[in-house]
C-alpha cells in the first residue's frame, strides 16, 4: 500500500520533492516518520550556516506547505531520526549544553512524545564523547544509538556505538567495520541487521555492511553506480526496507533523491 500517495521510483534514482528547497539554500537530509506521515528535511545556506530543520504533514491525503520543526532554535539542527515506535525523535544540534566539560559543537539530542506533545529537548550524554563533536544519530530496537563523530575540527570522523542501561548512554565504542576509510552519516535498520553509510574520500560515497551477529559489520560493499554518481549521504532507509533516500551534490545543486534499494540489501 502507497501511504505516501506519490508515484514510487524503481531503481533508478529521483529527486523527492525538489520543489521544497529554497532559491538560494541547499538540502541535506531528509526522513520520513515511521508512519510515513511528516517528511522533516534540514537546508542550509551554500556556505553550510544556518541550518533549519522543516516539516511537511499528509493531510487529508495531500502534503501540507512547510513549517519549522518544533525543535528548531536560533541554533542550527541536522541529522533527524526516529525511535522505531515514532516517540521519540533525535537530532543533532550546535545549541549550547551549558555542562563544563562539554564542548561548544554539534552534539545528540532528543524529545519525547508524551500524551501526542513533543516534550522540550534534552542532551544526550555519551560520557566519552563530550570532547568530540557527535551528530546524525539512530536509535534500534535494542536501545544502541548509532552516529558519527570526529575531532573538533572534523578529523577523524568515524561510526560509533552507544549502549542504553537504565535509560543512560555508556561510553561509545568504534564501530567493527571491515572498510578502510573515514565515514559519516550512518542508517541502520532498527533490528541491526545491515547499516549504510557514507565514506568520506574525493567525494561522499555509500556503503552497506551487514551484521554478523558477533558485533562486527562485515560483507560490506559499495551500493551501485546509479546510486554512487555524484557525492552522496545522509541515507535513510523506509521501515519496510524498500525505498533509500539519500543526498546528492551534482554540480552544486543539491537534492535528496529516493530509490528502491531492496536488492542491495541482500547480504548474500
Amino acid at each position: 500500500m502507497n501511504l505516501l500517495n506519490l508515484e514510487l521510483p524503481g531503481t533508478v534514482p529521483v529527486a523527492f520533492m525538489p520543489d521544497l528547497v529554497p532559491d538560494g539554500q541547499i538540502i541535506h537530509k531528509g526522513i520520513l516518520s515511521p508512519d510515513m506521515k511528516e517528511y522533516y528535511y534540514t537546508i542550509s545556506d551554500p556556505s553550510f550556516e544556518n541550518f533549519d530543520v522543516y516539516v511537511i504533514r499528509k493531510e487529508n491525503e495531500q502534503w501540507t506547505e512547510p513549517i519549522t520543526a518544533f525543535f528548531n532554535s536560533e541554533f542550527d539542527e541536522h541529522g533527524i531520526s526516529f525511535s522505531p515506535d515514532g516517540n521519540t525523535l533525535y537530532f543533532s544540534s550546535t545549541r549550547p549544553v551549558y555542562i563544563v566539560d562539554v564542548q561548544p559543537t554539534w552534539h545528540i539530542w532528543k524529545s519525547d512524545k508524551v500524551d501526542g506533545s513533543w516534550t522540550d529537548p534534552v542532551f544526550v550524554d555519551i560520557p566519552n564523547m563530550r570532547d568530540k563533536l557527535v551528530s546524525h544519530p539512530v536509535i534500534t530496537n535494542s536501545g544502541t544509538l548509532y552516529f558519527h563523530s570526529s575531532n573538533l575540527d572534523y578529523s577523524d570522523m568515524d561510526l560509533y556505538h552507544s549502549k542504553q542501561v537504565d535509560g543512560k548512554f555508556r561510553n561509545a565504542e568504534k564501530l567493527s567495520i571491515s572498510l578502510n576509510a573515514d565515514k559519516c552519516t550512518p542508517y541502520v535498520s532498527p533490528d541491526e541487521k545491515f547499516l549504510v553509510f557514507a565514506t568520506i574520500g574525493e567525494q561522499l560515497e555509500l556503503y552497506v555492511s551487514f551484521n554478523d551477529g558477533q558485533g562486527n559489520w562485515t560483507r560490506t560493499k559499495r551500493l551501485n553506480d546509479r546510486i554512487n554518481a555524484s557525492g552522496q549521504g545522509n541515507p535513510y532507509v523506509t521501515p519496510d526496507n524498500q525505498l533509500l533516500f539519500f543526498t546528492t551534490d551534482q554540480d552544486g545543486k543539491w537534492q535528496v533523491k529516493w530509490v528502491n534499494i531492496g536488492s542491495e540489501l541482500n547480504s548474500d
